[in-house]
């Protein structure tokens, strides 16, 4: 029942060629950041990928996007990454866009056993009727397009059938951790965290704190250990890497106003 893997790098070994990875994690919160730059030093390629959106330049699944390393993302969400976009636009990546609560949906019925789902985001639009571009030719044309999707009418409201995802592998970061992995996420950080640990076959978790069993409170677990495989303990330096996408703050303000 012991699940921890000392080392990052051992833990993503057989992480193959090809392979689909469901990524928890939004923008650069909650990702499992150790777990990718170890997979970028594993050298697995023309990897399919499942995520909210794919990191930023330079950091989280950027890395891997910039080393060549992704050939399909299912993800939401383009922006804040200038590669990703320019790869898209040049038909070097195939890109599946989908509805961010759509795609957590699909996630979360993958790891529950449910084969596919009806709802009514999208229907009216290309998510339903098809022709989004999934890749573009070197001319610019439409190479890929999304094919037409099952429409029904429930109460009277026209819903679209979407398919379940499951992966092969799927990484994740944690707050804390026991030994069976068990896992609790912090605040804004859980994400598509949970959903995406159960939607993977095969489950890496990294953490940010390791525990012996029974330190969590069975009420305050977010990700039951039966859908992690293996766990990774980090360092309190890796631990504390935490990127920020975009800071913001202040300049000028006159304190002695009410403004």
């Amino acid at each position: 029942m012991d699940k921890v893997i000392g080392d990052a790098t051992v833990a993503v070994r057989a992480i193959s060629d090809g392979a689909t990875i469901a990524v928890g994690g939004f923008g650069l919160c909650g990702i499992p950041s150790v777990l990718i730059r170890a997979l970028l030093k594993h050298g697995s390629t023309d990897l399919r990928i499942v995520s909210n959106n794919c990191g930023v330049d330079g950091a989280g699944l950027g890395l891997l996007l910039e080393a060549g390393r992704i050939a399909r993302i299912t993800a939401s969400y383009v922006g804040e990454n200038k590669e990703f976009a320019r790869q898209y636009l040049a038909g070097e990546l195939e890109v599946e866009l989908t509805p961010q609560g759509t795609l957590a949906e699909r996630l979360r019925a993958g790891g529950a056993g449910i084969g596919a789902f009806y709802t009514p985001t999208g229907v009216g639009t290309q998510i339903a009727e098809g022709g989004l571009p999934w890749r573009y030719a070197l001319d610019g044309t439409v190479a890929t397009a999304s094919p037409a999707k099952e429409v029904r009418t429930f109460a009277g409201r026209e819903m679209v059938l979407e398919e379940a995802i499951t992966c092969d592998v799927a990484l994740v970061r944690a707050a804390r951790a026991d030994r069976h992995g068990n896992a609790v996420f912090h605040a804004a950080a859980r994400n598509f965290n949970p959903m995406a640990a159960q939607a993977g076959r095969v489950t890496i978790l990294e953490t940010e704190e390791l525990v012996e069993v029974g330190e969590i409170a069975p009420d305050d677990i977010h990700l039951p250990g039966i859908y992690v495989q293996h766990v990774v303990p980090l360092s309190a330096a890796q631990a504390a890497d935490k990127g920020v996408e975009r800071i913001t703050v202040r300049t000028g303000v006159d304190r002695g106003s009410d403004a």
